[in-house]
């Protein structure tokens, strides 16, 4: 897209231990871990700017009313599935981190509430997602400088466990894949954290003119309306020649990768937020990834 510049973004530390550490601390209570990785600068024509060591802030979730669900426990199939499949795609927002990252954006750029109703809406499946996304992004209009500011003084915060899953499906020979209805712009940093090759991403990407100003988002990526993960994980598993892909997330645009040609299984993730009206379809509701990890043998 014409007028378009790059963005050379590094993610910051932000939390000063010299030591790896692991602190269990009750639910609700914030857990803090050091993990000291490394994040590549990112942004539109992306290419890699200096390293700079960040470090990893997760919190613990909460425990949730489990009894009303019927698919807390995986049958012999799903877990048969889950097991031996070819690759595992996750969503990026409430499933992979903690925060919807368009929320925090929004409220770093002061309109947190009004796109935050939005993004509810989005993900319950009341609205279509392109419409949804360019409404919440016509509330702020966020410029190039704020989207900078923004990911150098808000570091990405995974869910606990989640570097231990990916760890492991990626030992058993499964690759993994990032796809999101967020911004590259801000999930290429949490790619870098995991090992997970900037390749395997499909996101959206935030347009900005030649001052900076903000343009809009490119509508090409499939990931940028309804449908658009289903379309994505259809192409990776032709490509790559995938016999068996599971898909893992918490929102209506996640269930929808599962379909003909697209993925086999569908495990709903709400440790972080519980979408009934998608938990209820999913092959297997989970609430602590440690299920998965320990799943896996």
């Amino acid at each position: 897209m014409e007028g378009l510049v790059s963005s050379g973004i590094n993610t910051i530390r932000v939390f000063g231990v010299t030591k790896h550490q692991s602190r269990f601390l009750p639910s609700s209570t914030l857990h803090l871990r050091s993990n000291s990785v490394y994040a590549i600068g990112i942004g539109i024509g992306v290419e890699e700017k200096k390293k700079q060591k960040c470090f990893v802030v997760a919190a613990s979730v909460g425990g949730s009313k489990v009894g009303h669900f019927e698919n807390t426990l995986p049958s012999k199939e799903v877990l048969e599935l889950w097991r031996k499949g070819d690759a595992v795609c996750f969503d990026v927002d409430s499933t992979v981190c903690l925060d919807e990252g368009i929320d925090e954006l929004a409220e770093f750029c002061g309109a947190g509430k009004a796109v935050a109703e939005w993004t509810a809406r989005a993900m319950g499946g009341s609205v279509s997602f392109e419409e949804a996304l360019a409404a919440r992004l016509s509330l702020f209009n966020p410029s190039l400088s704020q989207v900078q500011n923004f990911l150098e003084q808000k570091p990405p915060r995974l869910s606990p466990g989640i570097e231990e899953l990916i760890q492991k499906l990626k030992a058993n020979g499964i690759v993994v894949y990032l796809i999101s209805g967020g911004f590259r712009q801000m999930i290429i940093p949490v790619a870098s954290i995991l090992g997970i090759p900037k390749e395997n991403i499909f996101a959206n990407q935030l347009c900005f003119g030649s001052s900076g100003e903000f343009l809009g988002f490119d509508k090409s990526e499939p990931t940028s309306r309804s449908g658009g993960k289903a379309v994505a994980v259809q192409q990776i598993k032709k490509a790559r020649g995938f016999n068996t892909l599971t898909m893992v997330g918490d929102g209506a645009t996640d269930f929808e990768a599962k379909k003909p040609g697209g993925a086999d299984l569908f495990i709903c993730y709400a440790g972080v937020q519980l979408r009934e009206s998608v938990a209820v379809k999913a092959d297997w509701l989970v609430f602590n990834f440690k299920d998965l990890i320990n799943s896996l043998g």
